[in-house]
């Protein structure tokens, strides 16, 4: 495939060469804090990326009897690069399909804040409370290099919030930092359970990479 250029002078070409080596990365590796780039060009890697990004989030929900993997950032394969997937049904396992947004920005958040649950696939077994905005409104690139904008409401809202988010270096756990009470885990029966803050969270190193 031929590539497209997207007219952006300041966008950076990230060469993306092994995709098959390219495995998910958790906290406490530093690379997950670092700002991605802007994707100059869509091209055979870029396509080959994304689908290596949806089979890594496939294979980690295969792993788990409780969870549904809904979406990633490339920066969670370890390549800074603004690039996303989300899944198309959050409600159905069984629809393994994914879409991918290239270059995402939040241009306006609406709506209320509201609390919700978040896990994310970099954090490894943890959920936290994260206070989000329930209605975006978000402008990317689709894998043609056609610019699409569009609202988010609810889940999806706060899906987009905590991707776009892995593009700029932050991770959920960095909006709830000194709030005690919104850190849970999940227990083997699949329940959330509330953690100690203290003796969990409050100074660990794997989080907060002291």
């Amino acid at each position: 495939m031929s590539s497209i250029a997207l007219g952006d002078a300041t966008a950076v070409r990230y060469t993306v060469t092994n995709m098959s080596t390219q495995t998910l990365i958790t906290l406490p590796n530093t690379n997950l804090r670092q700002a991605s780039k802007k994707v100059g060009y869509i091209d055979e890697k870029i396509h080959e990326l994304i689908e290596r990004m949806e089979a890594i989030t496939l294979e980690w929900e295969a792993s788990r009897d409780h969870e549904v993997g809904v979406a990633l950032a490339a920066i969670q394969i370890d390549v800074p690069l603004r690039a996303i997937v989300v899944r198309n049904d959050f409600d159905n396992k069984e629809d393994k399909t994914f879409r991918a947004f290239i270059n995402p920005v939040i241009t306006k958040y609406e709506g209320e804040i509201v609390e919700d649950f978040e896990g994310c696939l970099s954090v490894k077994d943890l959920y936290g409370k994260v206070p989000r905005y329930n209605k975006v409104r978000v402008k990317a690139l689709d894998l043609t290099g056609k610019e699409v904008r569009f609202s988010a409401e609810g889940f999806l809202a706060r899906v987009f919030q905590h991707e776009i988010d892995h593009t700029n270096g932050t991770l959920f756990v960095d909006h709830i930092h000194d709030s005690p009470a919104a850190f849970y885990k999940l227990n083997e029966e699949g329940n959330l359970q509330q953690l100690d803050y203290e003796k969990d969270i409050q100074n660990s190193k794997t989080l907060w990479n002291k």
